[in-house]
């Protein structure tokens, strides 16, 4: 006689993308959202299955409920008792034996992998939180923050546009509701390149946009695509995006150079000779005039597998760290390394 195998208990969603300094080892991901409500960018290959969808408020807070008793029994303790974060990896052995099908559940080695990690930041999924109405997005980050009081860093990303469109006082609301940090693909500066890769989003919207996160108290990170203008824009991306961060300020900006997304509409404009991608030297040369240009107080970061360069020893030319090189001071610092990988091209 087959034995039975009882359903678990932890039903919610996880989707797939994150930042990687809201990696899946380090940060709770709860679903607000699904997919991206413009999904137009030419050179992104995500969601684009998906259509977007919102999330009612009951939904995230049913979620949010699923994981905290998984949160509790991964513990190993009852509901009224708390031990931090330290998981018990026998009550772990102990819930795969009784639920098998959680080997398949790709919430439960996040949430494992969470605690582990000491359970102190969550991520906002999927590609733009701040759409929904900020009513409902401050009650269900109210509940997150009672329910997970040992979460330091709650972030998210959100679209340009979405933010200039927010009032000042919606945007104070949704932080004193428990957001930190945003996550902002700037792509670049430039008006041109961004109406290339329909990003949805004029320069000064940008601006607009990251000058409101910083009043309102968010913590900003601002990404930018080195390359994304190809060979004949790649002077003006690279001084339009200065000047845009410049004006923004913000925290974090992130280097992610363009690689193009097989069967995206930029990848196509490659293929067909439209699009001329930079060399790796003409890539670096780009990046030296961005920073060189910079006149911040930003933690400039180089911190995915993109910026591949190596250094006279074989190891990565940049810090691969989430927090970079402190500007101004380490400014001379990055230009320095730019040009030792430069000599080595």
């Amino acid at each position: 006689m087959k034995e039975r195998t009882e359903v678990h208990p932890y039903n919610f969603e996880t989707g797939v993308y994150r930042p990687p300094s809201e990696g899946g080892s380090d940060s709770l991901l709860i679903r607000f959202t699904r997919n991206c409500p413009w999904n137009r960018c030419t050179f992104c290959g995500m969601y684009k299955a998906e259509a977007f969808q919102l999330r009612s408020v009951e939904e995230i807070q049913g979620d949010i409920d699923a994981i905290a008793r998984l949160y509790r029994d991964l513990k190993g303790v009852s509901p009224d008792q708390d031990s931090g974060t330290s998981v018990s990896r026998a009550a772990a052995a102990e819930l795969l034996r009784r639920y098998p099908t959680l080997q398949h559940h790709p919430g439960f080695s996040m949430v494992f992998a969470w605690l582990v990690s000491g359970g102190k930041t969550a991520f906002l999924q999927d590609a733009n939180s701040l759409i929904m109405k900020t009513e409902a997005l401050a009650t269900a980050l109210q509940h997150l923050r009672r329910t997970f009081p040992c979460i330091r860093r709650v972030t998210s990303y959100v679209r340009a546009k979405t933010l200039a469109q927010k009032s000042d006082e919606k945007l104070q609301i949704i932080r004193r509701a428990g957001l930190d940090r945003l996550h902002v693909g700037l792509e670049s500066g430039d008006d041109e390149v961004l109406g290339r890769v329909r990003k949805g989003v004029t320069g000064e919207q940008h601006v607009r946009a990251g000058q409101k996160a910083m009043r309102a108290g968010f913590e900003l990170s601002e990404y930018w695509m080195p390359g994304l203008g190809g060979r004949k824009r790649s002077l003006q991306h690279a001084e339009n995006t200065a000047e845009v961060l410049n004006r923004i300020n913000p925290h974090y900006i992130r280097s992610r150079p363009l690689h193009p997304w097989p069967g995206t509409p930029l990848a196509e404009q490659v293929r067909s000779g439209e699009l001329s991608l930079l060399t790796p030297t003409e890539t670096l040369l780009e990046i030296r005039k961005m920073v060189k240009a910079l006149d911040v107080t930003s933690r400039v970061c180089f911190d995915h597998a993109g910026n591949y360069w190596k250094n006279h020893l074989g190891g990565h030319l940049f810090s691969l760290s989430y927090e970079g090189y402190a500007f101004p001071e380490q400014k001379e610092e990055v230009l320095a390394l730019i040009d030792e990988g430069l000599r080595r091209r």
